[in-house]
């Protein structure tokens, strides 16, 4: 090559190298020394630089997939306009390495226990990508590490438009936390295909978000690693239970949709707080001590449509904690083809049944209408249990325990 044109060629690549083009779409972390060969408070300097960096452009860092984890330490910030990109789909029991039980592709080693791995801020999205805990006790519980959230939204300003999409965790013990405040709120929240198994026994929680969160086909299940060849103990299961969180929470928020959710092996299913409305559709919660738990403290918008779904209670360490469904509080609850049924499951330890299909408590008018629910595996006579005299239930084209068709009014003057 002559020496003009080696002198422009270099020129050429310095005035466009990666981390100083600008305007530029995307970039590999490996462009910004983020190295799977690299110790996790190298990469972590290096990561967050990139952030910083892609966060004037609106740009998205491009999670180049390996066959050895990117080591990371906690306390990194998705900055405002950063997007993070792998290769993945969720995958659900794990990608493995040829010779180590080990997952492959665009993962993160997360190295410590100081603080969240990531903080999101505003106009953000993470894909693609696997979060491993790798030094996460599987067999015995009292060894369970308790990291703080994987995933979580920032405490020092309002966190709008996020997207969380096709994202597995191992050994999480919180997945994501968007518990906002009403100083910094939340808006706009999309998680959709993500897959773990939490030890603290929540999966999502999300505190005042004001305007439209969304939880789509996700799915929680201690087999998260069976590809990967590591499993939880039965006993490591059972603790998470015995926790009595919920895999997902939602409070303080407007027109929440949820829609095909799955959880094992959690104490509760999903809370619904006391200041939330929405929709639940499309769901399964498998091996709870409680399905859905739902709160209310209004009349004209603590509502609650819930559709399309099964129920197996039978995770509670006695039989009268177990209830599929518990009602509370004031607002309307409707229900249109949701079952409940139970029995065991050797993944856990169980009672088998539920002491009844839904728990009605309180001091103040509710409503609740039922419609082609079909009920069973409870242990009482009658499948509500009412401590509430205000409460007004209709069932209609319902199936009792005995497989009794079952229509009922309740309440009603």
């Amino acid at each position: 090559m002559k020496p003009i044109l080696l002198f422009l060629f270099i020129f050429q690549v310095i005035i466009y190298s990666p981390a100083q083009q600008e305007g530029t779409a995307h970039r590999s972390i490996r462009e910004f020394n983020v190295l799977p060969e690299n110790s996790a408070r190298e990469n972590t300097i290096n990561l967050q630089k990139a952030i910083d960096w892609a966060s004037g452009y609106g740009a998205a860092l491009y999670v180049d997939p390996t066959d050895e984890p990117y080591a990371l330490n906690s306390g990194l910030v998705l900055k405002q306009n950063v997007s993070l990109i792998g290769v993945h789909g969720p995958t659900p029991r794990g990608t493995k390495h040829p010779t180590k039980n080990i997952p492959v592709g665009s993962v993160f080693k997360i190295e410590d226990s100081e603080k969240s791995f990531i903080t999101v801020e505003s106009a953000t999205q993470i894909r693609g990508i696997q979060f491993w805990y790798a030094h996460q006790e599987l067999s015995d519980p009292d060894k369970v590490i308790p990291y703080p959230p994987t995933i979580q939204t920032s405490k020092t300003s309002s966190t709008q438009g996020v997207t969380l999409s096709n994202l597995t965790f191992y050994g999480e013990y919180v997945a994501m936390d968007f518990t906002a405040s009403r100083e910094y709120i939340c808006e706009l929240i999309l998680i959709e295909h993500c897959y773990g198994y939490p030890l603290g026994g929540e999966f999502i929680k999300i505190d005042y978000c004001y305007d439209i969160p969304r939880f789509l086909h996700t799915h929680v299940n201690p087999a998260i690693m069976r590809k990967i060849g590591l499993r939880y103990s039965k006993a490591v299961i059972d603790a998470v239970v015995a926790k009595k969180t919920f895999a997902y929470s939602i409070n303080h928020t407007d027109n929440a949709q949820l829609m095909d959710v799955f959880t094992f092996g959690t104490w509760g299913g999903i809370h619904l707080g006391d200041e939330s409305y929405g929709q639940l559709t499309n769901f399964n919660l498998d091996c709870v001590a409680v399905g859905i738990f739902k709160q209310g403290n209004n009349t004209k918008n603590r509502n609650w449509m819930i559709a399309q779904g099964s129920i197996i209670a039978n995770a509670g360490a006695t039989v009268a904690e177990t209830h599929p469904i518990i009602i509370e509080g004031q607002g309307h609850t409707s229900f249109s083809n949701v079952e409940a049924f139970s029995g065991g499951n050797g993944a856990l330890t169980n009672v088998g049944k539920s002491h009844d299909f839904m728990w009605v408590r309180g001091g103040k008018k509710l409503t609740i209408s039922l419609v082609g629910s079909r009920m069973r595996n409870y242990e009482t006579a009658h499948p509500f249990t009412l401590e509430n005299p205000y409460a007004v239930i209709q069932a209609v084209a319902c199936v009792d325990k005995d497989e009794n068709p079952f229509n009922e009014m309740i309440g009603s003057d």
